[in-house]
């Protein structure tokens, strides 16, 4: 018999706060807990496009952070809108910076570059995987460090954005997030109530009207 314990998603039912907005565009600010986009089961169809949806009936979702995540997540408000920020993701000229809360002391700064695969026997985990990933590199920051609590607050950087690249990364060098239940071996002991990994910054050049966009987002932890 399995020892998984059932998921129930119970997502925070507070109104989402709109860090930015233009004609082209929307930015929230996610809480932890909530889907970027709806689970294919009925009970997992709250999520974040579908409230951003009920008032802007155009929007597209330019991009995800997993549930655990909270932080800047953008929308496009039209499809000219939605074809022009995805182009701009792919040639990577927009900046995404992430704080977190690692265990351990972690370096002042770094990198973290190895290539990960879906872990196709538990998913949604993903694995670092030498011969059949594909690339992903991360940059990392040590902003503080608590002797007390044997915590770092980093500053991560994603070059490239594989799935769960972040938590993976901070695991594999032995700094796993503080209350990551899929990657840090003694989640249930944090506190928190909630992983601590925040998408606090987002920079690009909007690339319909050129204006140059900087969004800095409050750390709730």
């Amino acid at each position: 018999m399995s020892s998984k314990v059932p998921f129930v998603y119970m997502p925070p039912q507070e109104k989402l706060v709109i860090v930015y907005e233009d004609e082209d565009l929307v930015v929230i600010d996610k809480p932890a807990g909530l889907l970027s986009v709806p689970g294919r089961l009925p009970e997992h169809q709250d999520s974040a496009y579908l409230r951003v949806l009920a008032q802007y009936p155009q929007a597209k979702i330019t991009h995800r952070l997993d549930m655990a995540t909270s932080g800047i997540l953008m929308f496009a408000k039209h499809r000219d809108a939605e074809v022009a920020v995805s182009k701009m993701f792919q040639a990577r000229t927009v900046t995404k910076n992430y704080v977190a809360l690692v265990q351990g002391k972690l370096d002042e700064e770094g990198s973290v570059d190895v290539p990960l695969i879906t872990d196709w026997e538990n998913r949604p985990r993903q694995i670092v995987h030498f011969e059949l990933g594909k690339s992903a590199k991360t940059l990392y920051r040590r902003m503080d460090y608590d002797a007390v609590q044997d915590v770092s607050r980093a500053l991560l950087i994603p070059v490239t954005g594989r799935s769960h690249q972040l938590r993976v990364h901070m695991m594999h060098i032995g700094h796993p997030i503080t209350g990551d239940q899929l990657y840090h071996p003694d989640a249930a002991q944090s506190t928190l109530g909630r992983m601590a990994l925040h998408a606090s910054f987002l920079s690009f050049r909007q690339p319909l009207s050129g204006i140059d966009v900087e969004i800095n987002g409050s750390i709730p932890f």
